[in-house]
């Protein structure tokens, strides 16, 4: 055998006797010999398995020829008995990538496989090494021809199979993704959103959806998990951490007639407090603003627990938090999915009528919901599959309780999927107004808390200045050390301990234009939200260009202090800034022309507050709640009332978050009154009063 020959090459060959007297003459030379275009595929191995298909995958030749293009790969089968059969010819799949799919199989039969290169007018490779697999027996059920492609993670009863997804992200930074199952499928699709506060069942709930529509039954010995995060984490801290979107593809046997799109979204109030929650809104506003993500929506579904006869602060607060990140136009589509229920009326439903919940009602009026309890889901079903195992009272009646709640979740999962048919699919083009009017309301806000603080001190230090000038210009000319005592603003840094969390500080203004901020890279910071579209800031007083701002592990922010400055050296500052000397009435005037740039700089950023809130009034479904202080200061007293862990931090997020509240207020406040524009003409003592009031 002659080895180390160069693919797709042409070769002839001729030979010699080599013995202990030396060497023949050679032989008359071969006719021409083609070397194959490529090595075989390597490394062939199945992927899944099923009564009357074979799905494989392979790698790519190791060795290809110059000039030599694969433009397809062939699977070739043929029955196990016939593989000495010459008379049987292989039968060929062609694929262009390194995976395929053999369809039309007989079950519970075996198959030789293999697989080459095939590379059109330059021929084909050699045939891979051969597998050989057996087809299952054919499946009766579509449960049971899931279950077989999916990977066992508990043993039961019943045992717990985690359903094959296709993964991949639809945000650089992680927080968004999609998971697809099955192909791509001409039915019409669905898609629904799952919201609700943390512990309120929405994972489990989801998993329920899988099993209903894969019509998993109660005897059945297995259970799908769509979603399976382990129980790592505290029950106070949501499960779930990032906005996943499973796009289920129909398939014959669903229990649904369509194909659907179900969007899990990470539990608002859980311990990591307010700012947790401000994250949350903005990956979904990048979830509805992604390429990938989703256009419409046909139904948002609010979790909540049945048991929750009256609301706290906290509870009403999640209610309207994830309400306020919606249009007006998706009021008929919240579907209520009353978790942990039992045969009664579900006390929250009250609760919900009385805190004014937008959503469908009945005939009655009472709150169109679905009632489930998920404890049946993975509840070991034993006795009643084997009817004449012993039973003791007990465990008969544990049965007959979870199997009670199991055809009383299959009835809601029915009547809910029935009733997305029904709804109107909405654009999420007015939720995504929505989200950017929040967007930039919170930008503006965050720009005003600064500013504000460092007009005080600016007026503060301008009034003290003109009163040592006025009363005692001779003897600051005479004692150049004559001092002046004020109050300034001084610029500290606070660190920034949450993972994950990012931010958008200016290194020239040292002030804090944007957080929390969605973008973690600085080469990316002009599209930050307090970027306009020339990549100026909005919010730093200096408007500076994006590429000066940058994520660091802390944020600014103006601690009130007493220093002492010699009054010849502000004096000096203004000469200096202006090239030449000044008198009293001079630096006066400079003084002035600095407050009305102030004003000005306060002003733009009142204006875009109050153009937001008004916006937002008209298209949002809710208010925000935390643009209240008197809804904050419930939200505080009631933090104080639990002190449940984490509570003094999540107090200083909620004080932060008042500050600005108020600033709200006091610009919707002076918008009804028409004062705002005023402000272009006013004193400084009454524009001061303004900001203090």
């Amino acid at each position: 055998m002659v080895q180390g020959l160069s693919p797709n090459s042409v070769y002839v060959f001729r030979s010699r006797a080599v013995c202990i007297f030396g060497t023949t003459s050679p032989s008359n030379e071969t006719g021409k010999v083609q070397t194959l275009p490529t090595s075989p595929p390597s490394q062939l191995s199945i992927i899944t398995i099923d009564s009357n298909e074979i799905a494989a995958r392979w790698e790519k030749p190791n060795v290809i020829g110059s000039e030599v293009n694969i433009q397809n790969y062939m699977i070739q089968y043929k029955k196990q008995r016939d593989l000495n059969n010459d008379q049987t010819k292989w039968t060929e799949v062609a694929e262009n990538s390194t995976e395929g799919v053999i369809r039309g199989l007989n079950p519970q039969t075996e198959y030789v496989i293999r697989v080459l290169a095939d590379c059109r007018d330059k021929g084909r490779s050699a045939p891979s090494s051969e597998l050989v697999v057996s087809t299952l027996d054919e499946c009766k059920n579509i449960s049971e021809k899931i279950r077989r492609q999916s990977k066992l993670v508990s043993k039961g009863p019943p045992d717990i199979y985690t359903i094959s997804l296709k993964e991949f992200f639809v945000d650089k930074d992680a927080n968004c993704r999609k998971c697809k199952f099955g192909k791509a499928h001409s039915k019409s699709r669905k898609t629904i959103m799952v919201l609700g506060a943390t512990g309120a069942g929405k994972t489990t709930l989801i998993n329920g959806m899988i099993n209903y529509i894969l019509g998993v039954k109660w005897e059945d010995g297995h259970r799908f998990k769509l979603i399976d995060e382990g129980s790592s984490k505290s029950q106070a801290e949501s499960q779930t951490s990032t906005i996943t979107a499973y796009e289920i593809n129909y398939q014959d046997g669903f229990s649904i007639p369509y194909s659907i799109t179900i969007i899990d979204t990470p539990g608002f109030g859980d311990t990591r407090g307010i700012k947790r929650d401000q994250l949350i809104t903005e990956h979904i506003r990048e979830f509805f603003s992604s390429s990938d993500g989703i256009d419409a929506i046909d139904a948002v579904c609010f979790v909540t627990q049945a048991s929750l006869a009256r609301l706290t602060h906290a509870q009403k607060y999640v209610f309207d938090a994830i309400l306020s990140i919606f249009g007006k136009d998706v009021a008929e589509n919240i579907q209520l999915l009353v978790t942990f229920a039992d045969g009664q009326k579900p006390p929250v439903l009250e609760a919900i009528s009385v805190s004014g919940v937008p959503c469908p009602k009945g005939k009655k009026g009472i709150p169109v919901h679905f009632k489930f309890n998920n404890s049946a889901l993975f509840a070991d079903n034993s006795l009643s599959k084997n009817a004449s195992s012993d039973k003791d009272e007990e465990s008969e009646d544990d049965d007959n309780f979870d199997k009670m709640f199991w055809k009383m979740g299959t009835k809601s999962l029915k009547q809910f999927f029935d009733s997305v048919i029904k709804l109107e699919t909405k654009s999420l083009s007015l939720t995504r107004e929505v989200l950017k009017e929040r967007r930039h309301l919170e930008v503006a806000v965050q720009g005003l808390q600064p500013q504000i603080q460092i007009g005080l001190s600016k007026m503060d230090q301008i009034q003290k200045l003109r009163q040592v000038l006025e009363k005692h210009e001779a003897e600051i000319s005479t004692n150049k050390n004559y001092e002046i005592e004020f109050d300034i603003n001084k610029p500290v840094q606070i660190q920034i301990t949450t993972p994950g969390e990012f931010i958008t500080n200016c290194a020239n203004c040292h002030i804090t234009c944007h957080h929390p901020c969605s973008i973690a890279d600085d080469r990316e910071k002009h599209g930050c939200a307090a970027m306009n579209r020339k990549g100026h800031c909005k919010v730093c007083p200096g408007k500076c260009v994006w590429n000066v701002h940058f994520n660091q592990k802390y944020k600014w922010t103006y601690v009130k202090t007493t220093e002492k400055r010699p009054a010849n050296d502000l004096k000096e500052k203004y000469e200096k800034a202006y090239g030449e000397k000044l008198n009293t009435q001079q630096i006066m005037q400079k003084q002035t022309e600095e407050i009305e740039q102030l004003k000005k700089q306060v002003l733009q950023l009142m204006e875009q507050t109050s153009l937001c809130l008004a916006r937002l009034k008209e298209i949002a479904l809710k208010p925000n709640p935390l643009s209240t202080p008197e809804y904050i200061d419930l939200l505080i007293k009631g933090e104080e009332d639990e002190a449940k862990p984490g509570f003094l931090d999540r107090i200083d997020a909620l004080k932060s978050m008042k500050q600005q509240a108020v600033i709200i207020a006091k610009v919707e406040k002076n918008k009804s009154e028409n004062n705002t524009s005023r402000f272009s003409s006013t004193s400084l003592s009454t524009f001061k009063s303004w900001l203090t009031s």
